[in-house]
């Protein structure tokens, strides 16, 4: 898969002009380098990945002037019976994201892909919660992924990730670049609901999934290790 191929479509149509257009091909092997660093520090694969032409937000309340900006999801997908992860990247996080941002975030959805299939292979996708609340969802988010330091052998993206997600994804001068450039423009934007960030499979679905043996044993080591951390934490 082309991981530009719509963002080039996008910008066929016009819906992208040159500016960004140009600026977004020109900071991409950011990212690449960022997929390549992250499959180095946790010797595993990093799921298809591609840049969504839009800014992707987020509201609890349709009405709500609250809401999110959402540079990165980790969307699984059933195509042909068969089932698939895809991180997809936001267009104007490549293009206005400082590197180490870039980074923290695809680590970030790393982390999620890799409780996402943790949790198929235990069959506890059936009833995800769904918040209603940024800032819970925000919570739930961090307590249920995998300890970083555990996954990833690399000090300073560890810092990068450490930095940027304490308490949930905030970057100021991100989110004012981008408003600036990119939503005060009019620049394509896509609205999602928070429910809309789960996933339910039924137990059909996922009773036809099939994973690497070898995955799976490298999975319930770092929930192993993970878990050990949490416990020291707590005593």
């Amino acid at each position: 898969m082309d991981p530009l191929v719509r963002f080039t479509d996008a910008h066929s149509k016009g819906l992208i002009p040159d500016d960004v257009y140009d600026l977004t091909l020109k900071r991409f092997p950011i990212t690449v380098a960022g997929i390549d660093r992250i499959e180095k520090a946790s010797g595993i694969q990093y799921p298809v990945a591609y840049v969504e032409p839009s800014l992707v937000v987020s509201s609890s309340d349709p009405n709500s002037y609250e809401y999110g900006i959402l540079f990165a999801r980790t969307i699984p997908v059933m195509f042909e019976e068969k089932f698939q992860v895809v991180i997809q990247i936001s267009a104007p996080l490549i293009a206005y994201g400082l590197k180490g941002t870039v980074h923290a975030i695809l680590a970030h959805e790393f982390l999620h892909f890799l409780e996402l299939l943790r949790k198929i292979s235990k069959m506890e996708l059936l009833s995800d919660e769904i918040s209603g609340n940024l800032f819970e969802n925000v919570y739930s988010d961090e307590t249920r992924l995998f300890e970083p330091r555990v996954v990833f052998k690399d000090r300073t993206l560890l810092n990068h990730i450490t930095k940027k997600f304490p308490s949930g994804f905030r970057d100021y001068k991100l989110e004012d670049k981008v408003i600036k450039f990119w939503s005060d423009r009019n620049l394509p934007k896509s609205n999602i609901s928070l429910d809309a960030n789960n996933v339910k499979l039924s137990a059909e679905s996922l009773s036809k999934i099939k994973l690497d043996p070898k995955f799976l044993t490298k999975i319930n080591e770092l929930e192993e290790k993970s878990s050990k951390i949490r416990k020291k934490r707590l005593y």
